[in-house]
């Protein structure tokens, strides 16, 4: 799976994205994860199959998914504060079944 993080300059998410990295290693899940700004999603997101928006730029989701065509969903503002990985997990993967779907 191929997951496209976007947050206001890229900096919060890739600290979680480092932690979903060893999340899904440990799970034994294959995972390929970038962590963007807002400025920066739509020079890359053809790369990847869903995006995950975190909760302080949740705001922009109609536009992310207007602009992407991918499924695209908020993390929850308490999974993205303590990196609840298994909650992101399960949100990623009902996005990828919609997406194959």
């Amino acid at each position: 799976m191929k997951i496209l993080l976007v947050c206001a300059g890229g900096m919060s998410t890739s600290i979680l994205m480092r932690k979903m990295e060893q999340y899904w290693k440990e799970a034994g899940e294959e995972l390929e994860i970038k962590a963007v700004g807002l400025g920066e999603y739509q020079d890359v997101y053809q790369k990847y199959d869903i995006v995950l928006v975190g909760p302080q730029v949740s705001y922009r989701i109609k536009e992310i998914k207007e602009n992407t065509n991918l499924p695209c969903a908020a993390i929850e503002s308490f999974d993205y504060a303590v990196a609840n990985c298994p909650n992101i997990m399960r949100l990623a993967k009902r996005l990828y079944a919609e997406k194959n779907n």
